[in-house]
């Protein structure tokens, strides 16, 4: 089998991965590094999502990178002008050249002799199997499955004669022009759908078993592009990128601290948009507290608009079960569709759902505890980039990839090989590591590593904060547990050469 080595394997093409290699570039130069990527192209998510009026849920001066100026007026994004961007940011930065595709990863192991990790691939191009070493592992490839996403096993779905889709797997092809179409859902997905669709479609319903915050808002940000008219883009972006920040942290704070509150200002926004006849309290009025799951982003109040308008509408019911012409609800009334979109989720696959092996044993990732968000207990050279659940994705990502060069180019000053965070506290109590009642979460929460109840075990999903964590604290921090074998043999390239006194 051939095999070939990096410095550092970057699992993963999307956002993260595509941030993780140029801080990698700007702050490891020395360091080899490759990208492997499990599907034909990069983009992740972005590339992986075609449904209808795909779009970003957060401002892209946040989920936009650190190091790329966003320049579009629009600050929420559609998918492909997210894609142009991140097409943009490979070349700029002459990344694409060490992405190799097609290559699924099915399993690594990591051996503390040699400090080196061993993965295989299928490459899916038919050219079999390849392995990889590495010193380091950078694990960005997600948080959810990309083969399939979560639809509950509704009664009756092979008596339904029309069409039955998840977002995830979405025909490019799809006519749906005068069609009754039945979204089930009311997260991030279906309130992207529903107006986007109810402009061919001959109606749209959004069919949801409990109500979801839903906020709209501009998708430009005047603010914004009166900065970029008046300043250079790497100034302006820095300058709104800080302000969009601050504002995300002030309403998250303000919506746990004061969750009544922002409850009414919620509900009192859209009871402005659809009007005091319209029934909020039934449709729009969750039973749990903002940022408890994540709140819907609606740009310009596009959803709204379809309601009144009569293009689209709610219907907060539970499923009976599906008919052969549409659905049939508890409450005794049957919904009439020709195409049923289940809406209904992701199915959360932590670190692409990889088999980890460490010096021979399998490791039992619902046993670990999460290091500073991005690293586990036990599991020596290895970091995950995950994003935020209550503010942009990239913010997080960017903030753990600068940290993993840090304690690379750590090592190296020291001589160490191999780094590996040790829970050695006794009163360290544990806790679910992602505090989200959103239902791709609870479903696998049990899998999933555990957090602490102190630093540097527990993430306070704070930006600011975070930023101080793991950007200025220091590596040897007494968790944090180094070592330097003295001499390995690797595999770089099909050949055997030794490598020492350098990761």
């Amino acid at each position: 089998m051939q095999r070939k080595h990096f410095d550092v394997l970057i699992i993963g093409a999307g956002i993260s991965g595509i941030s993780a290699a140029y801080y990698l570039q700007r702050d490891c130069p020395t360091k080899t590094y490759a990208i492997l990527e499990g599907r034909h192209t990069l983009g992740g998510t972005w590339d992986l999502f075609k449904y209808p009026g795909i779009r970003s849920d957060s401002d892209m001066y946040t989920l936009g990178f650190d190091f790329k100026p966003w320049t579009d007026p629009k600050a929420i994004a559609d998918g492909p002008s997210i894609m142009n961007y991140l097409h943009e940011t490979v070349d700029e930065f002459d990344i694409r050249k060490h992405i190799r595709y097609n290559q699924m990863v099915v399993n690594a192991s990591w051996s503390s002799e040699d400090a080196l990790w061993t993965l295989t691939a299928d490459q899916k191009d038919g050219e079999g199997q390849v392995q990889y070493t590495c010193n380091f592992l950078s694990m960005c490839s997600g948080y959810y499955n990309y083969e399939e996403g979560y639809t509950p096993d509704f009664v009756g779905m092979e008596d339904f004669q029309g069409k039955i889709l998840h977002p995830q797997k979405w025909p490019e092809d799809l006519n749906y022009d005068n069609q009754k179409i039945v979204v089930i859902g009311s997260g991030a997905t279906a309130v992207t759908i529903v107006p986007e669709m109810a402009e061919k479609a001959a109606h749209v319903t959004m069919l949801q078993r409990s109500p979801t915050f839903v906020v709209a808002a501009p998708d430009e940000d005047k603010i914004a592009n009166l900065t970029n008219k008046i300043l250079p883009d790497k100034m302006a972006y820095s300058l709104n990128r800080w302000r969009k920040i601050r504002m995300q942290r002030f309403t998250y704070t303000l919506a746990r601290k004061y969750p009544k509150f922002m409850k009414n200002l919620l509900i009192k926004g859209v009871k402005k948009e659809l009007g005091e006849s319209y029934d909020v309290d039934t449709h729009f009025t969750p039973s749990y507290n903002p940022w408890d799951q994540r709140i819907c982003l609606v740009p310009n109040g596009d959803l709204f608009t379809s309601i009144k308008e009569e293009k689209a509408s709610v219907v907060t019911d539970h499923i009976e079960k599906f008919t052969p012409n549409g659905i049939l609800l508890k409450s005794g009334k049957e919904l009439e569709a020709d195409i049923i979109i289940t809406a209904t989720g992701l199915n959360l696959k932590l670190l692409g759902g990889l088999p980890f092996v460490i010096d021979g044993k399998k490791i039992d990732l619902s046993k670990t505890i999460s290091y500073k968000a991005m690293m586990f207990s036990d599991i020596p050279n290895l970091a995950l980039a995950f994003g935020y659940t209550n503010a942009s994705w990239t913010l997080k990502c960017d903030l753990s990839n600068q940290y993993v060069c840090r304690l690379i180019n750590y090592m190296d000053e020291h001589g160490y090989k191999q780094c590996t965070p040790r829970q050695n506290d006794p009163s360290l109590e544990l806790e679910d590591w992602l505090d989200f009642t959103s239902g791709y979460i609870r479903r696998v929460i049990h899998t999933l590593p555990k957090q602490g109840t102190k630093k540097p075990w527990r993430l306070e999903q704070n930006y600011l904060e975070d930023k101080r964590m793991i950007g200025r604290s220091k590596i040897d921090d007494g968790v944090m547990v180094f070592s330097a074998p003295k001499k390995r043999e690797i595999a770089a390239e099909g050949m055997k050469e030794v490598v020492s006194g350098k990761l």
